[in-house]
């Protein structure tokens, strides 16, 4: 009977890898995926309070990650919402097509880390169509941008969901994730931004925008929303430092902070709904966390049917070296969504084998975050830019997948050659 649950399991990861063909949202995928899994377990024989105590226990697992993002998400659609973004990008003023490129992808790389790399893409994307008239042009600083923001997502606890992921689950910490994947994830997105920025030369076209002026209090309050959104997302890593709290905590205070200044400066404007939190969850990508909500379950129906220890021993049994296996669960994410290959690593290694900021979890939080970069349908990311820009798979594959996979191994090396130093110093 377990057997039928891994082949329903398998059926629903091959749909969600096709949501683009068979046009079915992954969310829906996953949710249904998630519910027969659970009913065949349930079925099977199995003790009814334990098979209910176990969903429950993965289900306040998952709701960590879903109330972290959902905090996150809202707070990104505030500072939106009151243009706290255009205080950046306005910025920016250079015409040079190769210095405009740098600057774009270094930007995306660092906003990536506070924002997520998801948030950041929108927010590029909609930058390079106030800077670059030209639709080639734009193409080709589209896919810079997923390469630079899935590399910015990989070494932050908040750049990407995965690292979110194990950064909740205790795999990895807050500082030490940063210390050991920043450079790496720098080598990532710098020697495939160096090959293209080699083939790109002269000036951009800028199109003709009808500016609307701003008064004195709306710059005032895009500033204050800025920094206020930006410091809150900064903010949760060292809450949990100081209170060992899960981060989602965290996250809710400080949306809650955020929504009370915003209702405080809003409160005698006609307007006021258009700038509230409920404005702000209105634009939320809520589909994707029903995503990972259904794909979390479906993964934690096979971890208590004890299916991923299987898996775990059966790929150590065959693939010996933790870095071509870590290498080669980056190149699947690029196939596959990285999501639930982290939830599926997370339950198939035990803390026991790989303790808290172990290589191995290090190394996962690289190779899934820039992984998805080789294809244009491996990342979130990459999936916003086909839909923004209409990027076709084809082309991206010509122009970019090669670049991304020679950066992405570049970082892996990096990390490696990084890790040895680094015993060899404070050994």
């Amino acid at each position: 009977m377990y057997s039928i649950i891994i082949l329903i399991f398998v059926i629903g990861y091959v749909c969600i890898s096709l949501e683009h063909i068979i046009k079915i949202n992954k969310s829906a995928i996953a949710l249904v995926t998630a519910g027969i899994c659970w009913s065949i377990y349930i079925s099977t024989g199995s003790e009814i309070h334990l098979v209910n105590d176990q969903l429950l226990e993965h289900l306040a697992d998952a709701s960590g990650i879903l109330f972290f993002l959902l905090g996150a998400m809202t707070i990104v659609e505030l500072i939106d919402n009151h243009d706290g973004f255009e205080i950046i990008t306005n910025k920016i003023t250079t015409n040079s097509k190769r210095k405009l490129l740098w600057i774009v992808c270094l930007l995306t790389f660092f906003m990536s880390a506070i924002l997520d790399n998801l948030t950041t893409t929108i927010v590029m994307l909609s930058l390079i169509r106030k800077l670059i008239s030209g639709k080639g042009d734009r193409l080709k600083f589209a896919g810079m941008i997923v390469i630079a923001a899935n590399a910015g997502g990989a070494w932050s606890p908040i750049g990407d969901v995965t690292t979110t992921m194990l950064w909740i689950g205790n795999q990895i910490t807050a500082y030490n994730i940063i210390y050991k994947l920043i450079l790496p994830s720098l080598v990532c997105l710098i020697v495939p931004l160096t090959f293209v920025s080699l083939k790109i030369k002269g000036t951009v076209q800028k199109p003709v925008i009808k500016e609307n002026p701003k008064t004195v209090r709306e710059n005032f309050e895009s500033r204050l929303i800025l920094a206020l959104g930006l410091g809150s997302l900064l903010f949760v890593p060292v809450f949990k430092t100081l209170t060992h709290l899960p981060p989602f905590m965290g996250m809710l205070m400080s949306l809650g902070i955020l929504w009370s200044v915003t209702e405080i400066i809003h409160k005698n404007k006609e307007d006021k709904d258009a700038f509230s939190v409920s404005s702000a969850l209105q634009k939320i990508d809520t589909p994707s966390i029903l995503f990972f909500l259904g794909i979390l379950l479906a993964i934690g129906a096979l971890q208590s049917t004890g299916q991923l220890t299987s898996v775990a021993e059966w790929l150590t049994g065959k693939i010996h070296d933790i870095n071509l296996l870590t290498l080669t669960i980056g190149v699947l994410s690029a196939i596959v969504d990285n999501v639930p290959l982290v939830a599926a690593a997370q339950g198939m290694f035990s803390m026991v084998q790989y303790p808290t900021d172990h290589y191995f979890w290090e190394m996962i939080a690289y190779t899934t975050g820039t992984g998805g970069s080789i294809l244009i349908i491996g990342s979130a990311s990459g999936v916003i830019a086909m839909g923004i820009e209409k990027i076709n798979f084809i082309w991206y594959l010509k122009r970019f997948s090669l670049w991304a996979f020679v950066g992405y191994l570049s970082g892996a090396v990096v990390y490696i050659l990084q890790d040895k130093v680094i015993h060899l110093l404070f050994s």
